[in-house]
């Protein structure tokens, strides 16, 4: 396909960000473009697929898409025994199935979607090229294209802090209701997990972007502590990995010549820099730049910094909370012996000295995902 394309509304990115963007922008009459480099909704899947329950409350993909209920966290500290906090419920789900979802719903309100179809280019006057050969002439982009967006590079709007993560599928061998947090000073700018899926389980290890080459090696050692413990089955299923923005809020608005550009989810800074929670932040931003995007292509002129006041408002408080208890943690990273075991539990969700200087959270923020 080539030639020239004129839309009202070009959305790039069809994860839950991009696909909640482009059926919010259709259902209010939009024409919407929306194109992803991936050839399926969803996949690869680059997720530890964990939901906190606001969302599974308010998302029905959610419940639709659920593999098992969760009802707690348990956080293994520097080999010590595990603490229990048993306020931390929400559900697993199968994200490829959960991400489909969205993407039906934004088919539905008619926007037009295009798989496989990568943004090649942003011109200096708005022109998006595609790699189709299309040539975007659009009233509005919404940048939903993840940790290293494009969008957001060509507004000068980039996530510089990033976390590397490498996770493996294995066999589950006891039944399990829980998510398993392993923090430990070797986990340099990150933490290991175990996430149940049913039969199944999703291991995985995330480190400061620095550490990245001992992430195989990390993994390897969780794993086989697992094993060991007759937890997890030796036989790997799959692998995947991915990057996690951990800096904070870039954006999210800016201009392309004339053209506003609004950003939602990774490519705004909005996952969650201690947990890398980015599910719930993904769909409710992307939902709203949606709705930003319709009502200045209807001539809204405040639609823009509107957008902008409203993510603040939703997300500020509890992503600078995150930054300046990443940032200690990293202080502590830097020292020769590492952060101790109390650091640590400083700067993990599921302690009471974490929130200790932070309002109460509503319930579901403190979800990792």
């Amino acid at each position: 396909m080539s030639g020239w394309h004129d839309i009202d509304v070009l959305v790039v990115g069809l994860g839950p960000a991009g696909a909640s963007a482009a059926a919010a922008a259709a259902a209010a009459g939009a024409r919407v473009l929306a194109v992803d480099r991936n050839a399926r909704p969803g996949l690869p899947v680059q997720c530890a697929e964990f939901v906190p329950m606001l969302l599974g409350a308010e998302v029905r993909q959610a419940a639709a898409a659920s593999v098992q209920p969760i009802d707690r966290m348990a956080t293994h500290v520097a080999g010590e025994a595990a603490d229990l906090e048993p306020d931390f419920t929400g559900r697993m789900i199968d994200r490829a199935r959960f991400d489909a979802a969205l993407v039906d719903e934004a088919k539905a309100a008619g926007a037009e979607i295009r798989f496989g179809t990568p943004l090649r280019t942003l011109d200096a006057d708005g022109i998006a090229r595609l790699g189709d050969g299309t040539a975007v002439r659009a009233r509005v982009i919404v940048g939903a294209d993840g940790p290293r967006s494009v969008v957001g590079r060509a507004i000068g709007r980039v996530n510089r802090q990033i976390v590397e993560t490498r996770q493996i599928t294995a066999d589950l061998r006891i039944a399990h209701r829980g998510t398993d947090i392993f923090l430990d000073r070797e986990i340099v700018g990150g933490y290991g997990w175990l996430f149940p899926k049913g039969g199944v389980c999703n291991i995985g290890v995330g480190v400061a972007a620095t550490e990245k080459h001992r992430l195989k090696p990390l993994l390897a050692r969780l794993h086989a502590r697992l094993v060991e413990e007759g937890r997890v089955g030796e036989t790997v299923h799959g692998h995947t990995g991915g990057a996690i923005p951990v800096g904070g809020m870039v954006g999210p608005t800016g201009r392309i010549g004339p053209v506003p550009v609004l950003l939602a989810g990774d490519a705004a800074g909005l996952t969650n820099p201690v947990t890398g929670a980015g599910i719930n932040a993904a769909v409710n931003s992307g939902r709203l730049a949606g709705e930003a995007a319709a009502a200045i292509w209807a001539g809204e002129r405040g639609a823009a910094p509107d957008y902008g006041d409203e993510i603040e408002a939703l997300f500020g408080r509890s992503l600078a909370l995150a930054r300046r208890r990443r940032g200690q943690l990293m202080a502590a990273w830097r020292r020769a012996d590492g952060p101790t075991p109390a650091e640590l539990r400083d700067g993990w969700i599921a302690y009471p000295q974490y929130w200790a200087d932070a309002a109460p959270p509503r319930q579901g923020a403190r979800m990792t995902a």
